[in-house]
C-alpha cells in the first residue's frame, strides 16, 4: 500500500480541520436549541394551546440540525484521520443531504417571507395577550427576552395601554420613541434577510468544498491501497 502524497496529506488535514469546526458549530447549534427549549426564561413560549408552530418547530429543527452536524463532523474527522473510505463516503452523503435541505429552506424562506413575518407576529401577539390576561411569570420573562432583543415594546410601543413591565428600560425619551414589536419584527426581516442569505450561500460554498475534498481524499486512499 502506497502512502498518500504531500498534496493528499494536505487535503487530509484540511478535511480534519474543516470537520472539527463543523462539529464545534453543530455542538453550538445543539446547545442553543436545548437552551431555548429548557431555560425557564423561554419555556413559557412553549406553553399553552396557542403556542406557535413556527417557534416550536424552529427550536426542534435547531436541536436536530445540531445533532446531525455533530454526527457529520465526527464522521468527517474520523474518516480523514483513519483514512476510511466508508466514513468519508457516509460523510459526503450526509453533507449532500444538509446542503440540499439548506437550498430548499433558503428558497422557501425567500418565497414565503411575508408568511413567516405574519406567523412570527401572530405568535408574539398571542403570547403578549396571554400575558396580559394571566400575568404568568414565565411569559413575562419570555416577553422581556424577545422585546429586549428586538428593542420594541408591545404592539404599539409605549403608546396606549401595554404591559410596560416587560419592555426594555432606558432614558424617558428613548422609551417613548421605542417602536412596536410587529413593526420591529418586519424591520428585522427586511434588513437582515439578505445578510442571512449571504451567510447561507457562504456556508453552502464551504459545504461544496467539503464534499469535493472528501471525494478527492476518498479516491486517493483507494488508489493508494490498490498500489502494491
Amino acid at each position: 500500500m502506497a502512502a498518500l502524497s504531500g498534496g493528499e496529506m494536505c487535503i487530509k488535514y484540511l478535511m480534519f480541520a474543516f470537520n472539527l469546526v463543523f462539529w464545534l458549530a453543530g455542538t453550538a447549534v445543539f446547545a442553543i436549541g436545548l437552551w431555548l427549549r429548557l431555560d425557564p426564561t423561554t419555556k413559557g413560549l412553549f406553553e399553552g394551546q396557542e403556542s406557535s408552530y413556527v417557534f416550536y418547530s424552529g427550536v426542534y429543527i435547531l436541536i436536530a440540525a445540531g445533532a446531525l452536524m455533530m454526527v457529520v463532523g465526527f464522521l468527517g474527522c474520523c474518516g480523514a484521520i483513519q483514512e476510511s473510505p466508508c466514513m468519508l463516503g457516509t460523510f459526503f452523503f450526509f453533507l449532500l443531504i444538509i446542503f440540499a435541505i439548506e437550498v430548499a429552506a433558503g428558497i422557501w424562506g425567500f418565497s414565503n417571507q411575508s408568511k413567516v413575518v405574519d406567523d412570527i407576529t401572530n405568535f408574539y401577539m398571542q403570547k403578549f395577550n396571554s400575558y396580559k390576561q394571566t400575568g404568568d411569570e414565565s411569559l413575562k420573562e419570555a416577553l422581556k427576552v424577545i422585546q429586549a432583543e428586538l428593542k420594541c415594546c408591545g404592539p404599539n410601543g409605549m403608546i396606549g395601554e401595554t404591559a410596560k413591565d416587560t419592555c426594555p428600560r432606558g432614558e424617558p425619551l428613548e422609551e417613548h420613541l421605542i417602536k412596536g414589536c410587529p413593526d420591529a419584527i418586519e424591520e428585522v426581516f427586511d434588513s437582515k434577510l439578505y445578510i442571512i442569505g449571504a451567510v447561507g450561500i457562504a456556508i453552502g460554498v464551504v459545504m461544496v468544498f467539503g464534499m469535493i475534498f472528501s471525494m478527492l481524499l476518498c479516491c486517493a486512499i483507494r488508489k493508494s491501497r490498490e498500489v502494491v
